[in-house]
């Protein structure tokens, strides 16, 4: 293949993705390509995929379901590490007296 004609089909289809980041789905290849996996990518690099016939764009409804299931996996992740985190306060041992002696009378 003419390199010039191969980086103008890549220039020519980046001008037609709309987005800065568009959602490509995999094709198989015989390179062990696997079909079906949904990335998000640059545009420039969306261009050089769909050239090489390694992916196609997703569908408009397929790139807002894959979004969707990127921002609740992002949510999850975030809650995961919000759970881990542990709080901690440090009380002056004489703050922690009158603590518990209130708790005594309050019991007793």
């Amino acid at each position: 293949m003419d390199l010039r004609t191969y980086y103008q089909k890549i220039r020519d289809i980046e001008t037609k993705i709309e987005e800065a980041f568009a959602i490509v789905v995999s094709l198989e290849t015989p390179d062990g390509g696997k079909v079906g996996t949904f990335t998000e990518v640059p545009a420039a690099i969306a261009a050089k995929m769909l050239v090489d016939g390694s992916a196609r764009l997703a569908l408009s409804e397929e790139a807002v379901e894959f979004r969707a299931q990127q921002a609740e996996a992002a949510r999850a992740a975030e809650q995961e590490a919000a759970a881990g985190r542990v709080h901690l306060s440090v009380v002056p041992t004489s703050e922690l007296n009158q603590l518990k002696s209130a708790v005594r009378t309050l019991q007793g």
